[in-house]
């Protein structure tokens, strides 16, 4: 089984930095599938979650036009662990922000990459508050 943890929510005033983390337990990616994806994703209260940015093996990114410029998904394969390095936030940029991974050896085209169904395993997710 695969668990996803994430960290590095809380609070911080507009134009702001966070870096959220999560690190994957379990079986490793990298080992186990020659393609993967991963991706984080963000829900506001009331609000449908949406994709915020998303990476695959090579390392190839995809963002969510809202943040395009603001921020960047990066990993650590040595250290199963998954990067969103935050700037420049806005208040609604306010949301819980989840950690997701798709296990698969199959191509997923980059347009699904930011479908949260494209996604089988999800963490529990880090707050995020952006106070203007």
């Amino acid at each position: 089984q695969v668990q996803l943890v994430e960290s590095g929510g809380g609070s911080v005033q507009a134009g702001g930095s966070l870096r959220l983390s999560c690190v994957t337990f379990g079986s490793t990616y990298s080992t186990y599938y020659s393609t993967y994806y991963m991706g984080w994703f963000r829900q506001a209260p009331g609000k449908e979650r949406e994709g915020v940015a998303a990476i695959d093996s090579d390392g190839i990114t995809t963002y969510a036009d809202f943040v395009k410029g603001r921020f960047t998904i990066s990993q650590d394969n040595a250290q199963n662990t998954l990067y969103l390095q935050m700037n420049s936030l806005k208040s609604e940029d306010t949301a819980t922000y989840y950690c997701a991974a798709r296990k698969s050896g199959s191509y997923v085209p980059t347009g699904l990459w930011l479908i949260k169904t494209t996604y089988n395993y999800w963490g529990q997710g880090t707050q995020v508050t952006v106070s203007s």
